[in-house]
């Protein structure tokens, strides 16, 4: 009896390690903290935005599923509070997280790179990063050059995520019958990353940009416009709305959807638009003149502000 008592145990130990159901559990790292958290973390249906390419993100947070037919791929991973929610629209999706093969992020903020952690730790998956993102990324710390720095270590901190590898500028990789390619656009971060790709529904293939924020937010007493000793935000930012303004452009996607009216595109779809609102030729023209107008006001407030 005793014999046939520890088969059963150790045939059920084995079942309990081993079954893809004990793999597939996430575990969630530490609720962020913040003024904004909760209203960005509010739940948000997944849709498909337009071939591949699916919203499975928050109410104010972005996250991109694009699939491929050799696994999936999973852009940002908002709040760390938010990666349940990701998880649980991907499956909604109809799809399943444990077949992530590579994370991406925009930049390295805790409201973006929050969730990466635990979603990599559940998928395993590849995470490729900047060469200004890969050290953040690892320790969850920011960079001192970083407009946001000065908020404070703690204020800024997020899960530090595992198997992080460098994609060049310009890089591409492909998984399946996907390619994508990593675009530098630094200034709101000094490793900001947009993504391009294409999607293709029927026999229409459009071309997908998921651009980074350029927006000129800081803490108290940086400079946008210099010091001449270090870098210069207000140029890279110039230049990055530059390089988003020249891509090949049909569909937008941001990190903060508020950024591409993602609420009244939803709307319009439900109204039953006969054209998919999220097709939007020269939405990343527009896109860049709201950050070059914006880094405008900012600057113009720092001249104002320097000693006579």
């Amino acid at each position: 009896m005793k014999k046939i008592t520890t088969v059963i145990y150790l045939c059920w130990l084995s079942l309990t390690l081993f079954s893809p159901a004990a793999k597939a559990e996430l575990v969630e790292d530490a609720a962020k903290v913040c003024d904004f958290c909760e209203d960005w973390n509010k739940s948000q249906a997944p849709f498909k935005v337009f071939g591949n390419t699916w919203y499975v993100g928050t109410q104010g947070l972005a996250s991109i599923l694009i699939v491929t037919d050799a696994g999936l791929i999973l852009i940002d991973g908002a709040l760390s509070q938010s990666a349940h929610l990701i998880e649980a629209n991907i499956r909604r999706a109809g799809f399943d997280p444990l077949d992530i093969k590579y994370i991406l992020n925009s930049h390295a903020h805790f409201d973006h790179a929050g969730g990466l952690a635990a979603l990599q730790r559940l998928s395993g998956a590849q995470v490729l990063a900047s060469a200004g993102s890969l050290e953040v990324l690892q320790s969850g710390e920011l960079s001192a050059y970083d407009p946001q720095y000065g908020f404070g270590v703690e204020a800024n901190r997020f899960p530090a995520a595992q198997n992080v590898e460098l994609i060049a500028d310009q890089e591409t990789f492909t998984l399946g019958n996907t390619t994508l390619t990593a675009h530098y656009t630094p200034g709101h971060t000094p490793g900001g990353t947009s993504w391009t790709w294409q999607s293709c529904e029927a026999s229409q293939c459009l071309n997908m940009v998921y651009a980074d924020s350029l927006s000129p937010v800081s803490a108290e007493g940086f400079r946008f416009s210099g010091p001449d000793d270090s870098p210069n935000n207000a140029e890279q930012i110039s230049n990055s709305a530059d390089l988003i303004r020249q891509l090949p452009c049909n569909v937008l996607l941001a990190p903060h959807p508020f950024l591409i009216r993602m609420e009244e595109k939803l709307a319009a779809r439900e109204a039953g638009t006969a054209t998919n609102p999220f097709i939007e030729p020269g939405a990343c023209g527009a896109y860049a003149d709201h950050f070059d107008q914006w880094l405008a006001r900012r600057v113009a407030e720092e001249a104002a502000n320097d000693p006579e």
